[in-house]
């Protein structure tokens, strides 16, 4: 089997694989870009191993006339710019000892060893430079069933890191295939380590959490980490019975991990995911206007277009009912309305705190109108 495409076919990819070779060393492209190629899916990084160490890619690279950053030189990587590509090129390598966050490794010259120390079957399939597919460990055809399984026994790869369980859930949801159902072993993996989610810092789980939320359908793999406790752990208090509700009010639109996550509910998970301020902000103000009882065009004046449509399809899979008739065009309507009175319009008569005050109570009123009271109306 081969795999094809501009990207591997490209005058600066083919120029590295090459001078690593003439140099007697292997250039193998594997993981994301091999997967998603088999898959015909877009792919987003380039990575290739090599049997050649990280100071000797280096000097191949630069005597080739390529640009090389030592992005994780101690791990064994380094980007090489080829023709304006970036390459993340890195040597074969095998775990001397792990924690269950980070790994020891050493370099090595086999192939096999390196795809026994990767994840999931279907990341560890490699290809040469012509595209031909290499499969050490027999993942292929789980990736051809779209089967999200373990490299070797699932246990062992799981107390290796423990955010190999957020990936299990996530590459389930972006791969998998539901109707297929989740890997009995690795789910019970998960499930029986599930305390190590505790021992992961927030920034990574967060990174884990966002990709999953923002798969196509993210409901199966959060109902199965439901199951086994782990959605407990990464957001407790959470509740994923309106998610596969909020999925079909969706309909077509781009997935947004935001609105995914606010219908989710539970603790303020900004400290759980290391959200940043203004993905906080929002995700508070979505989930505190839920209950109330604006109007879709105050909420999108309010909150902006995106989180006000996030608030009326959040409202609508939380309460099971459908959403207000028209209510994109009054979306819409409200992203655009202007506020008709300013501070001005208050002055001299009102100064400093009660002029703050007065302007909240007439704003108050211009939402409940749903937007509609004119500037006459308000100051009468």
């Amino acid at each position: 089997m081969k795999i094809s495409g501009d990207w591997i076919t490209h005058p600066g990819t083919q120029a590295l694989c090459a001078a690593l070779a003439q140099a007697g060393h292997q250039a193998l492209f594997v993981g994301g870009c091999v997967r998603n190629a088999l898959m015909g899916l877009a792919i987003a990084d380039i990575d290739i191993a090599t049997d050649a160490r990280p100071e000797i890619v280096s000097d191949i690279a630069e005597k080739a006339g390529f640009r090389v950053v030592p992005t994780g030189i101690e791990h064994g990587t380094v980007t090489v710019i080829a023709h304006g590509v970036a390459h993340e090129v890195t040597t074969f390598r095998r775990d001397v000892e792990t924690d269950g966050r980070r790994a020891v490794v050493a370099f090595s010259t086999d192939v096999v060893e390196d795809a026994a120390r990767r994840d999931f079957t279907m990341n560890a399939l490699y290809a040469r430079a012509d595209g031909t597919v290499l499969d050490p460990l027999g993942g292929l055809d789980d990736l051809l069933a779209r089967r999200v399984r373990f490299v070797g026994e699932a246990e062992a790869r799981i107390r290796e890191d423990y955010l190999r369980i957020l990936r299990f859930f996530r590459f389930f949801a972006v791969y998998g295939d539901p109707s297929a159902g989740i890997d009995a072993e690795g789910l019970a993996a998960c499930a029986g380590n599930a305390d190590g989610i505790y021992g992961l810092s927030r920034e990574r789980i967060g990174a884990e959490m966002r990709k999953l939320l923002g798969a196509r359908d993210p409901a199966p793999a959060i109902a199965a980490m439901t199951q086994t406790g782990i959605l407990a752990r990464v957001l407790p208090g959470s509740d994923a019975k309106a998610l596969a509700v909020l999925l079909h009010l969706e309909g077509d639109e781009p997935p947004r991990w935001q609105q995914r996550l606010a219908v989710l509910g539970g603790i303020d998970p900004s400290g759980a995911l290391r959200l940043s301020r203004a993905e906080t902000g929002s995700n508070i103000a979505v989930r505190d206007e839920i209950g109330s009882g604006l109007s879709p065009a105050a909420l999108a004046w309010k909150l902006g277009a995106k989180d006000g449509r996030d608030v009326v399809l959040c409202r609508a899979a939380l309460f099971e009912t459908p959403p207000p008739p028209n209510w994109q065009a009054e979306i819409a309507r409200g992203a655009a309305a202007v506020f008709p009175v300013n501070a001005a319009d208050l002055m001299p008569a009102l100064q400093g705190a009660a002029l703050g005050k007065k302007l909240r109570e007439i704003q108050a009123r211009w939402l409940a109108s749903d937007l509609y009271l004119r500037k006459s109306d308000l100051l009468a």
